[in-house]
């Protein structure tokens, strides 16, 4: 009797949730992957521009902070070197292409600040993007 009423309410959990996946994908909720885009979408980015341009100064600063600061390229060259001290070879190498990727992403970010800078010129010149 008593599985009789657990496969039942198991029969019903499953039939509901099968039920709200079928409406869920049914809405169509992502465009189809032939649509091609109406705009360049300047007006969104510009709304965008001070919240990135926070972003970038933020990734910049916690990458160039001393070893205290996490994310910062100096903690990760410390660990690095305590794991080489420690004799941990896997953990070092590990480490220094971590770190060699970090590294890397300091020109990479200056370089989309300076982007920014002339996208936030364009918008301030050209209506902030909207189309007229």
């Amino acid at each position: 009797m008593r599985t009789a009423k657990t496969a039942a309410l198991a029969l019903t959990a499953v039939s509901a949730l099968l039920a709200a996946a079928g409406t869920a994908s049914a809405g169509g909720g992502t465009p189809a992957p032939n649509a091609t885009p109406t705009g360049d979408g300047a007006h969104a980015l510009c709304k965008r521009v001070p919240k990135v341009e926070k972003r970038l100064e933020r990734a910049l600063k916690r990458l160039g902070a001393d070893a205290t600061r996490r994310g910062s390229i100096a903690r990760l060259a410390k660990r690095v070197e305590n794991a080489k001290t420690a004799g941990h070879t896997e953990i070092e190498t590990y480490l220094n292409d971590k770190l060699t990727f970090r590294r890397s992403l300091v020109p990479t970010l200056e370089k989309r600040q300076k982007d920014l800078t002339a996208v936030k010129t364009w918008c301030k010149a050209d209506n902030n993007g909207s189309e007229n």
